[in-house]
């Protein structure tokens, strides 16, 4: 069986997302973001493996996350932009309402799991994501909709994602881990 490389996802426009997610989205370097969404996926999970079992519950400051709950964000946060671009990619025009991290991130108790099902919760998640993605057409993935009030592309929401990780993964290096 023949499989055809999805076509690539131009970066999005400013206009096709809320000023707020220009955050994330200048993180992502030039290049394929389906690539990096992929890479993404085994390098995140070789950092957060290699984080030492006595910083798992760790908080760099107080009232901050611990790395299990910023790994527990990271899957979930996926999981809804991914459910974003699905809605949005299929052509519905139903506003969805925004997510509040910071209610769901205590919700989800994240502290009480093992720290490797965190991970591979989150790689199952990016793969899934990964594989929507790549089934977009060029049409699709320009297609938007309506998200916490906001206008948002269905690309901007891949390159969201990506920039998302890198993001987070820096904040670990950096509060959690001490490395600059």
């Amino acid at each position: 069986m023949s499989t055809v490389a999805a076509p690539a996802i131009e970066r999005p426009a400013p206009d096709e997302h809320a000023p707020y997610y220009s955050r994330y989205i200048d993180l992502v370097p030039e290049g394929d973001v389906l690539d990096l969404l992929d890479r993404q996926a085994q390098d995140t999970v070789g950092f957060l493996r290699g984080i030492p079992i006595h910083l798992h519950d760790h908080r760099y400051a107080e009232g901050k996350w611990s790395v299990k709950e910023v790994i527990g964000h990271l899957a979930d946060t996926e999981r809804v932009f991914a459910y974003r671009a699905l809605r949005f990619a299929r052509g519905d025009r139903t506003e969805l309402a925004g997510f509040d991290e910071n209610a769901y991130t205590p919700a989800g108790e994240f502290g009480l799991r093992e720290f490797e099902s965190l991970v591979e919760e989150w790689l199952n998640v990016r793969r899934a994501s990964l594989s929507l993605f790549r089934s977009l057409t060029p049409e699709q993935a320009r297609r938007r909709g309506l998200a916490n009030g906001q206008e948002i592309s269905v690309r901007a929401i891949a390159f969201i994602a990506a920039g998302h990780i890198i993001h987070h993964t820096a904040i670990l290096r950096e509060r959690y881990l001490g490395e600059s």
